[in-house]
């Protein structure tokens, strides 16, 4: 203790040196530090907090470039790495194989793919519902991308080379390019004029109806329609290339108009209506898996809460070699979390363990937050919900609001289920701390997303990035450290003589109780053997 003592006495009788007026110092070694803090001056002070300003800004950049490239803290890892060992811990996951691994996830990252965007197999109805809302709200809940996505679909999906064959799919093939919504409308009464055209009253259903039962008046027109035209194409499919494309309009047309009043029939309350057209609908063209009628089916199917189904239509396609959605990854986790849900509780979980269906529910909660880790503030009501997009991207903002937006009845449905997922879904992001690196079940996260989901979603919505690149303690800490120092430089130019005195109104008040225990060591202590141990 007397050893720790003498030890710490030089600091105190530095402070004293500089609190106090110059005077006679008790001892040699005292009396040549306060002359030689005297003799300083205001130069030294500047030239000394400026080259501290300048490490540390170095620090700050080197800490920043590292991070920027490599996803982690420099500094982070030389204390992992080799500190950590020293102290006895040993961390099998540290950065530092992450880190190794940069080369493997960067060239995996360059074989995926860019950010493809998709048709959102739920899309709302133009004039019933994405024009009630402008009409309520005044705001436009589609941006110009996406529609034009969707004048793009139309125009692949409606029109064919021999169009001109026939003069209303003659006008109508024009009128898919208009980008006047009356325009299209007009085209569209245009060309019932002259016959039934089954993508006129496709139009006219999706744009000019303000309700769903009108739009699905017209839709059934459009089935009559596009079932003659289907049956005279099948009969001349075989005899050429032209008939060949015409054939696939018609089949393109077929499939969408009966889609569409599956869709109608589910949101007027018809449900099982609804459910046994999806299925007669996949039956008869299993091959158009493009327009992703299973979501339909499984969240028509979550409404008449038929699990068993639901699960049967799950085992069809949520298969390693099929496309996954946000639909597939989370259906299946609120079916593995019913099970348990209703009898789970965090506070008897951590006391006991996980039981393995818990487990089984918590390792599907974790693969559908790798897949879109956006969705669990929409269906947590963490983050308001707008309306849907006509076109999301997958992994994305945008899926993840129309995933919300129809299935988080479902989940409430479930007891228990939202309260599981809120204990357990950012569990995902310590089992993967850099999602945008490497990814677990996954390919990394794509950095596109963001981007791509500024263009689909309007612009009064707070896009979501989450998960994002945090930055380190080390580059933060850097940069505060940084800027207080490079803020004493100038102070200490600018008032030298204000800033003596506040260094020494901050030393001796840094010091003071410390000061009086010495003080009171002092007092205790024989002068004599204090004596012989400050010359020790």
């Amino acid at each position: 203790m007397l050893v720790l003592v003498c030890a710490l006495r030089v600091p105190f009788r530095i402070s004293d040196s500089v609190s106090a007026a110059p005077g006679p110092a008790m001892f040699g070694t005292e009396s040549s530090l306060s002359m030689f803090l005297n003799t300083l001056t205001p130069k030294f002070y500047v030239a000394l907090t400026g080259t501290s300003s300048l490490i540390s800004g170095l620090i700050l950049i080197f800490e920043w470039w590292y991070f920027r490239k490599y996803g982690t803290s420099f500094i982070e890892q030389v204390s992992v790495s080799h500190l950590r060992p020293l102290l006895g811990g040993v961390d099998n996951s540290s950065p530092t194989n992450s880190n190794t691994s940069n080369g493997d996830a960067d060239s995996s990252r360059q074989s995926v793919s860019e950010c493809k965007v998709w048709r959102n197999p739920l899309n709302l109805f133009r004039g019933a519902e994405y024009n009630r809302y402008t009409w309520v709200t005044g705001r436009e809940p589609l941006t110009y991308y996406d529609m034009n996505l969707s004048a793009q679909d139309h125009q692949t999906f409606f029109t064919c080379d021999s169009d001109h064959l026939r003069p209303a799919d003659a006008i109508m093939q024009k009128a898919w390019r208009e980008r006047n919504p009356q325009a299209r409308i007009s085209a569209a009464h245009e060309a019932l004029d002259l016959e039934d055209c089954a993508t006129a009253y496709i139009l006219l259903a999706e744009e000019e109806a303000t309700t769903i039962v009108e739009a699905e008046k017209l839709f059934k027109q459009a089935l009559k329609a596009g079932e003659s035209c289907y049956r005279r194409s099948q009969q001349v499919q075989h005899h050429g290339a032209q008939h060949e494309a015409q054939h696939r309009r018609d089949t393109n047309v077929l499939v969408y108009i009966k889609r569409r009043l599956a869709m109608c029939s589910r949101k007027l309350g018809r449900t099982r209506e609804a459910v046994k057209m999806m299925r007669d609908l996949m039956k008869e063209f299993p091959l158009l898996s493009m327009f992703n009628i299973h979501e339909n089916l499984l969240e028509s199917l979550l409404e008449l809460q038929a699990y068993a189904d639901v699960q049967a239509v799950l085992a069809k396609y949520d298969d390693i070699s099929l496309p996954k959605s946000a639909t597939i990854c989370y259906t299946a986790a609120l079916l593995k979390a019913r099970a348990v849900s209703d009898k789970f509780s965090p506070e008897a979980a951590s006391r006991r363990g996980l039981s393995p269906a818990e487990m089984n529910a918590v390792e599907a909660i974790h693969r559908a937050v790798e897949f879109n880790p956006h969705v669990p503030k929409y269906l947590l009501e963490m983050k308001s919900l707008i309306l849907p997009p006509e076109h999301i991207l997958k992994r994305g903002d945008s899926e993840a609001i129309a995933y919300a937006f129809f299935h988080l009845q479902h989940w409430k449905r479930v007891e228990g289920a939202l309260n599981l997922l809120h204990c357990t879904w950012e569990g995902t992001f310590r089992m993967i701390p850099y999602p945008l690196e490497k990814g677990h079940l996954f390919y990394p996260y794509p950095i596109c997303t963001e981007t791509a989901d500024r263009e689909l979603l309007p612009v009064f919505h707070e896009v979501s990035v989450y998960p994002k690149k945090e930055l380190p303690f080390f580059i933060l800490f850097t940069a505060g450290l940084c800027s207080f120092t490079a803020m004493l430089a100038l102070l200490t130019h600018q008032f030298p003589e204000l800033m003596g005195v506040f260094a020494k109104a901050f030393l001796s008040t840094l010091f003071a109780p410390l000061n009086f225990i010495m003080e009171k060591v002092e007092n205790i202590l024989p002068s004599s053997l204090w004596h012989q141990l400050t010359r020790i």
